[in-house]
């Protein structure tokens, strides 16, 4: 099942999308409490392009993001920020208000030389996860998604802590979908690409992760229960703009595609802030 979030009647709806069509499954919260069970329709289907998307997990979800998790991204940040590779998931946190769906416009922020893209497979948990093994991880999650987690870079770079250079507005965009697990069985293998105004900056594969999504479900879960609608973000393999010679990064005018196999492409135009 490929789901898709909208607005209907001012709240927060999720639905199953095929052939330009949703099936209503619910409200956001009903879908979530019942585990991502809920599989009929509940009311008459929509034209997808007649409605107003969202993205497709709780405004309470938490997205947890790894950094530097492609042994090809440890060397750019090394090379760049100093920064040696992690020995365990480097955990970051974004808010769910950053989330954005695929077409979305996003402004840079006025201190920054602009925005640097970072594709990345995503997963979204669909119950209670405490203290999981790694054999029993996957059995968690609903399902997967592209994430494009733009960056701040001077923000992200100023200090140790990266959450204001993650969380600018508007910087999270998600989607185009989410396909859940049943039809994505084996997510450790597949193509991660970003594309800036057509040109391909990023390409690599889901098998080149340093720490797998079992271990970093586990890694979180001993510490912080994960919740149903939480995102797990994990990581962006090398082509960043900040490692480019000379760095690049995503102002006005340019469209950045992130595109994971399987799942979809998130196009997203950039613009100045006075054009919102």
């Amino acid at each position: 099942m490929r789901i898709v979030g909208y607005i209907s009647n001012g709240r927060r709806w999720v639905g199953s999308l095929e052939n330009g069509m949703i099936s209503p499954l619910g409200t956001v919260e009903e879908f979530y409490a019942s585990g991502g069970k809920l599989s009929e329709a509940s009311a008459a289907p929509v034209k997808h392009e007649d409605v107003e998307e969202v993205p497709f997990v709780p405004e309470t979800a938490r997205i947890f993001c790894v950094g530097i998790n492609y042994k090809s991204h440890a060397t750019e940040a090394k090379e760049v920020g100093g920064i040696d590779e992690p020995k365990v998931p480097m955990i970051f946190g974004r808010w769910e208000s950053t989330l954005v769906t695929d077409g979305t416009a996003v402004p840079v922020p006025p201190n920054e030389p602009g925005l640097d893209w970072e594709v990345e497979l995503a997963a979204v948990i669909k119950d209670d996860v405490w203290n999981v093994t790694e054999d029993k991880a996957l059995d968690h999650v609903l399902g997967y998604t592209a994430f494009n987690d733009l960056s701040a870079r001077n923000k992200q770079s100023e200090t140790l802590q990266f959450t204001l250079g993650k969380n600018a507005d508007r910087s999270g965009p998600i989607g185009p979908v989410l396909v859940t697990a049943d039809e994505l069985p084996d997510a450790s293998n597949l193509r991660v690409m970003t594309r800036v105004n057509g040109e391909k900056l990023q390409d690599s594969n889901t098998s080149f992760m340093i720490h797998s999504l079992p271990k970093i479900i586990a890694y979180i879960s001993d510490t912080v229960t994960l919740r149903a609608g939480d995102v797990i973000a994990t990581g962006t393999p090398s082509g960043v703009g900040a490692g480019l010679n000379p760095p690049r990064f995503l102002n006005a005018g340019d469209v950045v595609e992130v595109e994971v196999e399987s799942i979809g492409v998130i196009r997203t135009p950039i613009v100045d802030r006075a054009d919102l």
